[in-house]
């Protein structure tokens, strides 16, 4: 048999895949999507992009795609019978041990984006290759983006960078990593530094400049809650969250609790209380 039959058999074999791995998302309701390039640029701010040079590159972090996400899954199996062709003349020139030029590449995050050679990727993938040559264009943004990273997450990425950018806090506290997991919940954040900014400004009886309330927000509101919620291990309780999450919730249920029984209460009394209203251990009962 030669190179082009066999060719031929590994494209069915992928073809197949990529149909059995469509079923199941539909039934388990898993994203089976390549994220679109184009849609993160719309949402997530580019700060710039330099040339990284040619890399080995984990192809496994290849998630993306520009203009050919609707003809590769997320495992970059072949969704669409007119890929065949090409994805066959790739696999025999593997086959036939026929070196190919490196693909190109947009890093963003953590993960890549294919400019060129989406099937040289998929052909890669399936025959199990770890790394492969690339030619890298890095793009510099101010959010994390993973290999997990679903089109849905963006819109949260987006809101991320968004608070990044009003708060400067990237400059203001470099060690911060204030990420949420749920949609909205940064304008809260928001709301918090604001008050504690009117807060400041009261005591000091003049404005108080809004770095100035960010780096202090962090300092005294933000870190010392997040330590009590290490020191408690209570993100073990709330494994899909993050401290971030936690924080929010714990305080404002705090504020809730002072506001409906006119008492202040400790952390470790609030946490408790907290754990046992929403992992659903034990029925909340008031202070």
């Amino acid at each position: 048999m030669d190179a082009r039959q066999l060719a031929q058999e590994d494209f069915e074999r992928a073809y197949r895949k990529g149909f059995w791995r469509k079923l199941s998302s539909w039934f388990t309701g898993q994203r089976n999507e390549l994220l679109p390039f184009d849609a993160v640029r719309e949402r997530i701010p580019i700060r710039g992009q330099h040339y990284a040079g040619i890399q080995q590159v984990p192809v496994a972090q290849i998630v993306g795609s520009l203009g050919r996400y609707r003809d590769f899954d997320r495992a970059f199996l072949p969704r669409q019978d007119r890929t065949r062709s090409r994805w066959v003349s790739i696999d025999s020139a593997h086959i036939e041990d026929t070196i190919l030029p490196p693909v190109d590449l947009f890093k963003v995050g953590e993960i890549f984006f294919v400019r060129d050679g989406n099937h040289r990727v998929s052909v890669a993938r399936e025959r199990g290759q770890e790394f492969m040559d690339a030619s890298v264009i890095e793009i510099d943004i101010p959010v994390p983006l993973t290999a997990d990273t679903e089109l849905d997450d963006l819109e949260l990425k987006a809101e991320y960078a968004r608070f990044l950018e009003q708060t400067g806090i990237e400059q203001i506290r470099p060690e911060a990593d204030i990420e949420l997991t749920l949609p909205g919940e940064y304008e809260r954040l928001l709301e918090h530094i604001s008050v504690h900014r009117w807060y400041l400004g009261e005591g000091r009886g003049s404005e108080v400049p809004y770095e100035e309330a960010v780096a202090s927000w962090f300092d005294n509101v933000y870190s010392p809650m997040v330590d009590l919620i290490d020191e408690h291990q209570l993100v073990s309780d709330f494994p899909d969250r993050t401290c971030a999450d936690l924080y929010l919730w714990i305080i404002e249920y705090e504020w809730f609790l002072r506001e409906a029984f006119r008492h202040d209460y400790s952390f470790q009394v609030v946490s408790s209380q907290f754990k046992e209203r929403f992992t659903g251990c034990l029925l909340y009962t008031s202070p």
